[in-house]
């Protein structure tokens, strides 16, 4: 054991070395469950499951409900104005 290094750091390290090797395991295994899933014994399941992944949450079909909102002509002036005036900004 060095004598510069503390107990503390010894064991930082030996912790950090010990989570590495855990999260590879775990990658590994993670891996080797999706190629036997799609290329294995579990194809026609992930067949009927339509091959979603899931670490995502079920996802809806349509999106939101869309707002429609009518603008008196002052506002289209009013818009229209703005908007101009940004574009002008952006050329300077």
């Amino acid at each position: 054991m060095p004598e510069h290094v503390s107990i503390l750091q010894l064991f930082g390290g030996a912790a950090l070395a010990l989570a590495a090797v855990i999260w590879v395991a775990v990658l590994v295994r993670v891996l080797r469950r999706d190629r036997e899933i799609h290329h294995g014994r579990f194809a026609d399941l992930a067949r009927r499951r339509g091959q979603r992944l899931r670490g995502l949450p079920h996802q809806r079909r349509k999106g939101p409900h869309v707002e429609h909102v009518e603008l008196t002509p002052a506002e289209q002036d009013a818009f229209a104005f703005l908007a101009r005036q940004f574009s002008d900004d952006r050329l300077a």
